[in-house]
């Protein structure tokens, strides 16, 4: 299992929300570049980025700063947030983003997530976030009637290949992965599922190897210092 250590960025600040509430957000580090060179020197071999503006807006906002630890760093950059369109998809692989994540538009316009996948291949993750799980989109703020069950086998059956699944009820809040939820998806889907959302301690990353899981995001729980990223990717990687 991989570890993905976490930078969600807002007005170009690292930071991280509860619940996924843009009125809670928490600046967590003072430089993103210092931030993920950190992780790099911890052992990881990923960052999961988020570009929260971008969500909000549905455009790319902080797009320079993703680009910038592509480029700065050897680690691989999974990046959601504002992704809308295959232009834009196509401009963050050639600037050297590992993985693009679609989001909001897997919903809105499942023909996109199709068309990318066949240009692609594995570069492409969509993200499903699920309040009592059904789908939630354009950064949480809307909810839909779509179980999160249900979008992720319409998105495995059109060759999404990894599916990054977060309980927003947990994210941010520390109170431990929904194991009952990603075990679901694991057994009903086949593709590789990164769990996000509620991350702990070293037990939530436990809970998630043995369901053999493929990654696990980890956010507040590595700034918050309630989880060691180098114990946590040991764990991970045995």
């Amino acid at each position: 299992m991989i570890i993905l250590p976490a930078i969600d960025i807002k007005d170009g600040n690292c930071v991280r929300l509860f619940k996924g509430d843009f009125s809670t957000v928490e600046t967590v580090a003072e430089n993103y570049m210092d931030t993920a060179k950190s992780f790099e020197l911890d052992g990881a071999s990923w960052i999961h980025t988020v570009d929260l503006d971008g969500a909000k807006e549905g455009k790319p906002v902080n797009n320079d700063i993703f680009i910038d630890i592509a480029k700065n760093t050897n680690l691989k950059v999974e990046l959601g947030g504002g992704i809308r369109n295959l232009e834009t998809v196509e401009y963050y692989i050639q600037n050297g983003i590992s993985r693009v994540i679609l989001g909001s538009i897997a919903l809105k316009n499942p023909g996109i997530v199709k068309d990318a996948v066949k240009e692609y291949g594995d570069k492409i993750a969509v993200g499903i976030d699920a309040k009592e799980e059904m789908v939630a989109v354009e950064g949480w703020l809307d909810s839909s009637s779509v179980n999160y069950i249900d979008l992720a086998k319409e998105m495995a059956n059109i060759g999404v290949k990894y599916i990054i699944f977060t309980d927003i009820s947990k994210d941010g809040t520390l109170s431990g992965v929904n194991a009952e939820q990603l075990k679901k998806l694991s057994i009903s889907v086949n593709a590789n599922i990164i769990a996000s959302g509620g991350v702990h301690t070293i037990e939530d990353i436990k809970i998630c190897k043995e369901m053999n899981l493929y990654g696990t995001i980890c956010g507040k729980s590595i700034y918050k210092g309630t989880l060691n990223l180098k114990e946590a990717i040991s764990l991970a990687e045995r």
